[in-house]
């Protein structure tokens, strides 16, 4: 047991040996203090008799408690009631409740010689031990270790007791097997290395009959090992492996792995925590012969369905004037995906939208992130949504006009677009990807009370490593509104009337006016002008999140999720549909009045 005054010190250190930890844990038992160990509320009980000296580890049978001294039974009571201060904590070891009573009952046992000579199990989990020291050879009894989730980067195998039968080191740091083979322990039956760092081919090397003898379990989950032939090529030397867990490796992500490792290794009883049936051995029975042609790349396919609830937010725009903006509006959801090393695979058919790249998705006039606007989420009056365009047709700031055309004025000044650029909206960083991946969107589709998607992707990848960071962070699935202000390049031409044709003016107006009564509404402003400009889309985030891809690791081959976005439709919206449909109007218009004028993206 350590010194009181040395103790805070190891707790304060970033990185401690394997036996401060053993030392600083048995200081929190508290075995020498009340009501442990010996003092004022027992002495009695541990004077000798006689002069000899063995007699002095033999409590006293006293019938009477000596005044000012407490029984054995009610010492026993303070560690054992969950409402005693001494009482030990939730969670703690047979072992610990054993010692703990074992120092009321007999303390002057609890020597060092003890303890090295009791102890068959030891753990010691989340204590930041960094290093496995020879101390841990003192232990003479001890067949089972967990050192999980602490901060090893490499086990010096010669300080590990050759008694050994269970290893476990999940959650730690390691890098390689390569110094456990040093000197392994002979008898060494479950080795647990899961959710580690291991990775490279050479890993293979490390799991032979010639360093793990007696293995029978072995737990490599959620590493990074990716060479599956050479990996199961070495298992199939360890006669007595019955038990195997490499679900979470890059490895398990190719669509033959299970079936593959279940022919090779014959003697096999569980694979992944799923106990392997003969059906499944008869079923892949001669798979493990053409390891040579199995290509090593995983295969994901996405489908994404239909999309409920958005609001049409084409009720709120105002009438086009003579002059436009003619709007249009469309919908798409778009999700990150990793991007192969040798170029994205993908069959079935989809949209590639990277942001920043010059691959762009039809029916936008740019990949996604380059010259476009976000939207202002508050707020939902039009007169700052549209701006004034270069004549290039790239938008130089985020003013707006009403429903009439723009103010015809360009910015040349150098510092007047600096500060038009500071009041530019900053994109919303859902619409991007995030590193490393790709985004991929479906293609754009008018709005509707259900809109249809009908989206299947198919991602072929030989970068497994990737692959796998990519599944345990998994992906962000994003609806987005696309609006498009088309603007005529010409202005339509305006009639001057003479003084002089005044009169007959009037009266050719009068009687035209006239004929336009007996016409429909959106007759007027049929006629487009012939070519129009479009300014870059408006983007706006409808809803966000994530979804989780980790179970793909973990074995299953489905993932499959209903995206619960929130409620986004107002009462306010759904009451100006319901008088759009009662007056007879196409869902998917704007107005009656614009109804052949609106382009459905």
């Amino acid at each position: 047991e350590p010194k009181s005054e040395k103790s805070p010190n190891v707790l304060h250190q970033p990185g401690r040996t394997l036996s401060a930890a053993v030392r600083e844990h048995l200081r929190q038992l508290c075995l020498r203090e009340f009501p442990c160990g010996t003092g004022s509320w027992n002495k009695s009980r541990f004077l000798p008799r006689t002069p000899r000296a063995w007699r002095e580890l033999i409590p006293r049978e006293e019938e009477v408690v000596s005044p000012g001294e407490e029984s054995v039974e009610a010492l026993l009571d303070l560690v054992r009631s969950p409402h005693s201060p001494w009482a030990l904590l939730e969670g703690s070891s047979a072992e610990d409740r054993f010692l703990k009573e074992l120092a009321i009952q007999n303390p002057l046992v609890l020597k060092d010689t003890f303890f090295y000579s009791y102890f068959r199990s030891l753990r010691v989990v989340d204590k930041q031990v960094n290093l496995v020291d020879k101390g841990l050879l003192k232990f003479l009894k001890l067949e089972e270790l967990v050192l999980s989730a602490n901060q090893i980067k490499e086990v010096d195998a010669i300080n590990l007791p050759p008694t050994l039968k269970v290893l476990e080191l999940y959650g730690n740091k390691i890098t390689s097997m390569e110094c456990l083979c040093a000197h392994p322990p002979p008898r060494l039956q479950h080795l647990g290395l899961g959710h580690n760092k291991l990775l490279g081919p050479l890993e293979s090397l490390y799991v032979t009959a010639d360093h793990w003898p007696n293995l029978v379990s072995l737990d490599l989950s959620f590493n990074d090992l990716t060479d599956l032939q050479g990996m199961i090529a070495s298992l199939s030397t360890l006669q007595h492996l019955r038990l195997l867990v490499l679900q979470g490796n890059p490895l398990g992500l190719v669509p033959y792995y299970r079936g593959f490792t279940i022919d090779s290794l014959s003697r096999l009883c569980v694979l992944d925590d799923i106990t392997v049936s003969p059906s499944e051995k008869y079923q892949f029975r001669g798979l493990s012969h053409h390891g040579d042609l199995l290509a090593c790349e995983a295969q994901l396919v996405v489908t994404i369905g239909n999309v409920k609830g958005v609001p049409d937010t084409s009720i709120l725009d105002p009438d086009p004037g003579p002059q436009g903006p003619f709007i249009s509006y469309s919908y798409y959801v778009t999700y990150g995906f990793v991007e192969d090393e040798e170029g994205e695979g993908s069959k079935y058919g989809g949209v590639l939208a990277e942001v920043g790249s010059p691959r762009a998705a039809p029916g936008s006039s740019g990949p996604l992130g380059q010259d476009v606007r976000q939207e202002p989420s508050e707020g939902r009056e039009e007169s700052v949504e549209s701006g004034p365009s270069t004549p290039s047709g790239q938008r130089e700031d985020s003013l707006a006009s009403g429903a009439s055309a723009p103010p015809p004025w360009v910015t040349d000044s150098a510092e007047e677009l600096e500060a038009l650029a500071k009041l530019r909206p900053r994109a919303d960083p859902r619409l991007g990807p995030s590193a490393g991946t790709v985004l991929f969107s479906t293609t754009r589709k008018p709005w509707t009370d259900v809109i249809p998607c009908n989206y299947e992707m198919q991602h072929s990848l030989r970068d497994l490593v990737p692959l796998k960071a990519f599944l345990l962070a998994g992906t962000t699935v994003t609806i987005v509104e696309e609006k498009i202000l088309s603007w005529p390049l010409v202005p339509p031409p305006v009639d001057i009337v003479s003084p002089a044709k005044k009169g007959k003016g009037e009266k050719d107006k009068k009687g035209k006016k006239d004929k336009d009564k007996e016409k429909d509404g959106n007759d007027k402003k049929k006629e487009l002008p012939k070519e129009l400009r479009q300014d870059p889309p408006i983007l706006r985030v409808l809803g966000s999140g994530l979804l989780a891809l980790e179970p793909l690791l973990a074995g299953e081959s489905l993932v499959s999720s209903v995206c619960n976005f929130g409620v986004i439709r107002t009462p306010e919206i759904d009451r100006l549909m319901f008088l759009r449909v009662q007056r007879g109007l196409c869902p998917s218009c704007l107005h009656r009045s614009s109804a052949g004028q609106r382009g459905h993206r």
